[in-house]
């Protein structure tokens, strides 16, 4: 099961989206328990490299999510899908994001922000715990020590997007994705090796680092 990154679970706990969260209050309605599993699908699927299954999915948990009138629920599936471009390199505006933000949280925002590579030292204490110290000391050991594989890969990719990704985040980024089976962030983190290795003139690594994006793309 995907860890959020900025957790849906966490906006939905008032309401108790997961049964194993509530074992004293009433189970989960159909509406949260259709809207986390299909938000799980979309965030598999896109990292996967399946944007069919992940634009139909992501569209089943919205739905879900907006029959509640909450902005803040729909911020954050928002802000989740922005979360899986960032950890796959794929720098764009949080387009779903933005018409939500007027009603969105202090910290929803400062998240918003964060993604986009404009966070400042004070947005620190709004981030999802996991992500303070990576915001303020992008390193691999802090990026490391963030518990999620895709907590990791979207702090990597804020890295990057911040011009502070060096070659043992990258490194990092590329295990964390290939560990998961996760293609699209694992090529997009191989392309970056890959370019570093020709800048540097190292042939052999290069060579090393093709062969292996030709393994990942061959198996689309």
């Amino acid at each position: 099961m995907i860890r959020h990154p900025l957790t849906l679970q966490s906006a939905l706990a008032s309401v108790c989206l997961l049964a194993a969260a509530c074992s004293n209050t009433p189970p989960p309605t159909d509406w949260q328990m259709n809207a986390k599993n299909s938000l799980d699908r979309a965030s598999n699927a896109w990292l996967s490299g399946d944007d069919r299954v992940e634009t139909a999915e992501f569209a089943r948990a919205r739905s879900e999510l907006a029959r509640t009138g909450r902005p803040e629920l729909v911020a954050r599936a928002e802000l989740t899908r922005c979360a899986t471009r960032v950890a796959s390199l794929q720098f764009e505006a949080c387009a779903g994001f933005e018409p939500l933000a007027i009603d969105a949280s202090a910290d929803e925002r400062a998240y918003a922000r964060y993604l986009q590579g404009a966070a400042s030292v004070g947005d620190a204490a709004l981030l999802p715990e996991q992500h303070r110290s990576a915001a303020v000391n992008a390193s691999a050991p802090t990026i490391a020590a963030i518990g999620d594989p895709l907590g990791a890969l979207v702090a990597a990719g804020v890295a990057f997007r911040r011009g502070q990704a060096d070659p043992a985040i990258a490194a990092l980024a590329v295990e964390k994705a290939s560990n998961q089976g996760w293609r699209r962030p694992l090529l997009a983190w191989l392309a970056v090796q890959l370019k570093a290795a020709e800048g540097a003139g190292n042939a052999a690594e290069a060579d090393r680092l093709r062969r292996r994006i030709d393994l990942v793309t061959a198996t689309r």
